[in-house]
C-alpha cells in the first residue's frame, strides 16, 4: 500500500494540485485500496469502501470533483446485486476506467469548444493555475492562433509560475504579474478564463482574488469564463458553507508575525454568477443558470444524495 499512502500524502500536501489531478489521483487510491482489501463478504468490501471514501474525502473536504467521482463508483457498486467479493473488485475497477475516462473525454472536449473563445492577437487574462485553462490555451496555440497571455503568480504558494512555465514550454507569450497589478494587466485583455473548483446553485468558487478580478473585468465589459468539468457541481452544497472554505497555513504568509498581527489565508472565495459570461465545461458553453439544469438534467446522480454513501 505505498503507492496508496503516497498519493495520500501527496494529495494533503498540495504536491498534487488543481481539481482535476486531485480527482484522477484520489480514484486511482481507492482503486488500489480496493484492490488490497482483504474483504470476505460484500457487506464487509461496501463497508471498507465507505471507510476509504472517508479518508480520501477528509484529504481536501471541499473537492466535488473527487467526491463525485468517488460517489460514481460507489453507485456503480452498490446498485449491483453481486455478492462474489471478486466479481464485486471487478465491478468496482470497470467504474474507476468508465470515470477516468469521463476525465479524459471532457478535458479534451473542454479543450476544443474553449478554444474557439480565443481569436488570433488577443490578450487572455487568467489568475491561478487551471489545467483546464491551460490545456484550451494549448489548443488555440495548436490551431495556429497568435495570442498573449496574462497571468498573475497568486500568492501565496505562486501556482501562476506553474501556469506561466507551461505556457512558455508550449510556445504561447506570457507577461507575468504580481497579483496586485492584475488591474494593469486586465486592462488590455481580451478575455479573461479561471478555472473553477466548484459550482452550487446560486454561486461559482474559485482561487482567492477571483471575483476581484471579475469585478474589474465586469468594469471594462471583459467576458470571464470559468472552465471545468461538470463534475465540479456541489451537490450537497458544502463548498456552500462559510466554515468550509478552505484557509492555509497562516505562515505560508508570515513565518513569524510581530505581537498583535492576525493572519488570514483564505484559499477560496465565491464568484457572483452574475460576473461570469458562461462556463465552459463538456455540457457546453452555458450561462451559470443554463449549467445547473444541464447537470440535473444529464447527472442525476449528482443530486443531493440520500444514499449511505
Amino acid at each position: 500500500m505505498d503507492k496508496f499512502n503516497r498519493i495520500l500524502r501527496d494529495i494533503k500536501s498540495l504536491k498534487i494540485q488543481g481539481a482535476e489531478n486531485v480527482a484522477i489521483n484520489g480514484v486511482k487510491a481507492f482503486a488500489l485500496g480496493i484492490d488490497h482489501s482483504r474483504a470476505h463478504s460484500r457487506d464487509d468490501l461496501l463497508s471498507k469502501m465507505e471507510k476509504l471514501k472517508k479518508i480520501l474525502f477528509s484529504l481536501r473536504p471541499t473537492e466535488p470533483l473527487l467526491r463525485n467521482s468517488i460517489k460514481f463508483i460507489l453507485k456503480g457498486v452498490i446498485s449491483s446485486d453481486e455478492k462474489d467479493v471478486e466479481t464485486l473488485k471487478k465491478l468496482a475497477s470497470e467504474c474507476v476506467n468508465q470515470c477516468l475516462e469521463h476525465f479524459k473525454k471532457s478535458q479534451e472536449f473542454i479543450a476544443e469548444i474553449g478554444s474557439r473563445r480565443i481569436e488570433n492577437n488577443m490578450i487572455v487574462f487568467t489568475h491561478c493555475h487551471s489545467t483546464t485553462v491551460v490545456k484550451i490555451l494549448k489548443k488555440a496555440k495548436e490551431e495556429g492562433k497568435k495570442f498573449t497571455v496574462h497571468n498573475t503568480e497568486t500568492r501565496p504558494m505562486f501556482q501562476g509560475r506553474l501556469t506561466a512555465k507551461e505556457l512558455a514550454r508550449a510556445g504561447i507569450p506570457v507577461v507575468h504579474f504580481i497579483d496586485s497589478a492584475a488591474r494593469i494587466a486586465m486592462k488590455k485583455s481580451d478575455i479573461v478564463l479561471f478555472g473553477m473548483d466548484a459550482v452550487t446553485t446560486t454561486k461559482i468558487y474559485n482561487k482567492i482574488g477571483s471575483e476581484m478580478f471579475a469585478t474589474i473585468a465586469d468594469k471594462y465589459e471583459i467576458p470571464v469564463y470559468t472552465c471545468g468539468d461538470s463534475w465540479k457541481f456541489d451537490p450537497d452544497g458544502i463548498y456552500g458553507k462559510e466554515e468550509t472554505l478552505e484557509k492555509r497555513d497562516l505562515k505560508e504568509i508570515w513565518q513569524n508575525p510581530p505581537k498583535g498581527v492576525k493572519i488570514e489565508n483564505p484559499s477560496f472565495e465565491r464568484i457572483d454568477p452574475n460576473l461570469v459570461t458562461a462556463i465552459i465545461s463538456e455540457l457546453g458553453v452555458l450561462p451559470h443558470e443554463n449549467f445547473i439544469e444541464s447537470v440535473m438534467k444529464n447527472y442525476p446522480y449528482l443530486l443531493p444524495s440520500r444514499q449511505p454513501f
